[in-house]
């Protein structure tokens, strides 16, 4: 019997960026998320601001995070904020706790880094993520960000 290896996040590398590149959620879900390629396109012009990660289980690239570190949120220095910028959990493998894990692994990395909290946006919608971050214990906020709610998960 062939035991299952606990996931783990892996940073992007030749080997694992065509699978990253492939992976797609479902399509009623693509309104909420831009393509990994778009965000490996934002971490390549901000690395000192982007923490981009591939989510592996068994040996395969089962989604994507990406953290954003120290964004100055109001662009005059006095909301400086760090957090979670993207996720993406390949359809096939949504369910299986992966989200749940990269969300926890970027919690970790913040706290490591002194951080006390952690940001999320997400898109409301049926199909949307809003339910997943709550679940977590994000706490919703009054505050917007072009159209997407903001959360907040204190560390």
């Amino acid at each position: 019997m062939t035991t299952a290896r606990a996931p783990r996040l892996e940073k992007i590398t030749p080997a694992n960026l065509e699978a990253a590149l492939a992976l797609r959620v479902r399509p009623e879900q693509e309104f909420a998320v831009d393509p990994v390629a778009h965000s490996l396109a934002e971490a390549y012009v901000r690395p000192d601001k982007a923490w981009p990660r591939v989510i592996v289980a068994d040996g395969r690239v089962v989604g994507f995070v990406m953290a954003f570190l120290d964004i100055d949120w109001r662009d005059d220095g006095t909301d400086v904020r760090s957090g979670l910028w993207r996720l993406t959990v390949a359809a096939e493998e949504q369910g299986k706790g992966y989200g749940r894990f990269a969300v926890t692994e970027v919690a970790e990395e913040l706290r490591r880094r002194g951080k006390k909290t952690l940001h999320v946006t997400w898109h409301r919608g049926e199909h949307g993520p809003e339910d997943f971050y709550l679940t977590l214990g994000f706490e919703k906020t009054a505050e917007k960000v072009d159209e997407e709610h903001v959360g907040i998960l204190r560390l």
